[in-house]
């Protein structure tokens, strides 16, 4: 399976929305009426003041991932020289055949084309555990000292960060399985 990973358009918001929540739903980490599942639905926002990235294979939408820069609406933990990618989803249908992993390398290899840009930072929630084992097989690095907890709940996120510099090792080719 191919991939072409580009800017999403308009067209694309409503199956980015589908992706999003049904990724997270059936992930378990929110139940469909969560107040931040309106966040994550809401890709119109996120595209008006950030990026949203899709990955496409044989035509069809089969992931999404929001873009963002120290200082942006949507970042939550870039700082200076720094992208951030956050809301990474994979279509449920589409999991376990390598697809995360070949759009995290997409990222790093955009973000090294990207002027002032020298590292990647994400956060990410601490039961997302499927998450971290990849984001650490990429080489992306725990950042405790930047950890933090989301206003007015006791949830920990973890902060992970990947320094670009010009070790290409942690974006060895993979490509997705058919």
């Amino acid at each position: 399976m191919s991939l072409v990973f580009r800017r999403a358009v308009p067209a694309d918001f409503r199956e980015v929305r589908r992706i999003t929540r049904d990724a997270y739903i059936q992930a378990g980490h929110f139940a469909a009426d969560h107040p931040y599942m309106s966040v994550l639905e809401d890709v119109e926002h996120r595209a008006e003041h950030s990026q949203v990235w899709v990955a496409e294979a044989a035509g069809k939408v089969v992931a999404a991932v929001t873009l963002t820069f120290a200082g942006q609406p949507y970042s939550e933990v870039a700082q200076d020289g720094e992208l951030e990618f956050r809301m990474l989803v994979v279509d449920p249908a589409h999991q376990g055949n390598g697809l995360g992993r070949a759009v995290v390398q997409e990222i790093v290899e955009h973000a090294r084309q990207l002027p002032g840009i020298s590292a990647i930072s994400i956060t990410s929630a601490t039961f997302m555990e499927r998450a971290h084992r990849l984001y650490e097989s990429l080489g992306f690095r725990r950042a405790p000292e930047r950890d933090w907890y989301v206003l007015g709940e006791d949830v920990l996120l973890w902060v992970f960060r990947l320094e670009l510099g010009g070790d290409r090792v942690a974006t060895r080719a993979v490509k997705p399985r058919d």
